[in-house]
Order: C-alpha cells, then structure tokens, then sequence
C-alpha cells in the first residue's frame, strides 16, 4: 500500500531496543551452567511480563509487546548460541574458563578474587569478568604462582595468581 493512503496516527515507533552485552563478531558465546540457568530464567520472565500486560489503548499495548518481542528476540538468540561448559571438565591447575582465581594486585596484601564467566554473566561489583576482557585474556592458560603483567596508560598493573577454584555448578 502506497504511504499516501496511511493516516500519520496509524503509523507506529520501531522499539529501540539496547544491544546485549558485547560478544566480539566470531567469538564463541560461552557460558557457565549458572549463566544458561539466568539466560533461561530472563527468558521466562520476558515471557510472563509479555503476557501480563494489560493496556487498555490497543497502541500502547502493541508497542509494549514489540519491544518485548525484540528484546526476547536478542535474548533467544544469545541462548541459542550459548555453549555451556562445565566447571569440572577444566583442568583445575590451569586458569580456565569457569575458574575463580583468587590474586594480588600489584603486590598488595588485600586479595582479589574473580571468576572468568560469559559476557551476559560478566558483573565486575560481583567478581564476575567476561572471557573476552582484557584480564581474563592475561590470566587464561596461568598457573597458580604466574604474575602477568596488564599494561596501561598510567602504568601496568602486575596481577599475581594465588589460587585456582571452579564452582561444581
């Protein structure tokens, strides 16, 4: 049908919706047992709420389900790229994806601990970092006792490996 023939009221808003935390265009989306576990449960959440939106004005209840569907739309297609790895299949001497390793930092007393997870589980206020990020990157492969050396602008940071854990979930 011709634009001319659309009255401007008929005419709805495309829903903006934020991208999913990044995944490097090739990288592989690797996930925790945890981290399909939320994946699956933010899934069943949108899901819910899409269903329980009760909107009189027939409009405002069609934008209010298209921004859910793009967003479960990003959502589902996370998930079905997702692989799970099991902790207890890493070598567990070895800095691997799944491990918390426990470090000082630049020679500090105070202990840092951090698990090396999937983008979407990535919480730095939690201890969680992304496979992708830069310290993940400079810890995988390491051994307990290893010191890697991140460089920065202000100076590099030396981050000494002191332990080595992966969570059975």
């Amino acid at each position: 049908m011709s634009r001319g023939f659309v009255k401007e009221d008929d005419q709805e808003e495309v829903p903006i919706v934020p991208p999913r935390a990044d995944l490097p265009a090739g990288a592989t989306n690797y996930v925790t047992p945890r981290g399909m576990e939320a994946l699956l449960s933010e899934k069943n959440s949108m899901i819910s709420e899409r269903e329980a939106i009760d909107l009189d004005n027939e409009s405002e209840r069609r934008i209010a389900v298209n921004h859910l569907n793009a967003k479960l739309q990003l959502l589902n297609d996370r998930i079905r790229s997702a692989k799970v790895v099991e902790p207890k299949g890493q070598p567990h001497d070895e800095v691997r994806f799944g491990a918390t390793v426990s470090l000082k930092i630049d020679g500090s007393k105070k202990t840092h601990s951090y698990q090396i997870t999937g983008v979407d589980e990535a919480d730095i206020a939690h201890g969680k970092i992304a496979f992708v990020s830069p310290i993940a990157k400079l810890l995988t492969n390491k051994r307990v006792g290893d010191k890697v050396v991140l460089k920065l602008i202000r100076g590099d940071r030396v981050f000494e490996i002191l332990d080595i854990a992966y969570d059975s979930k």
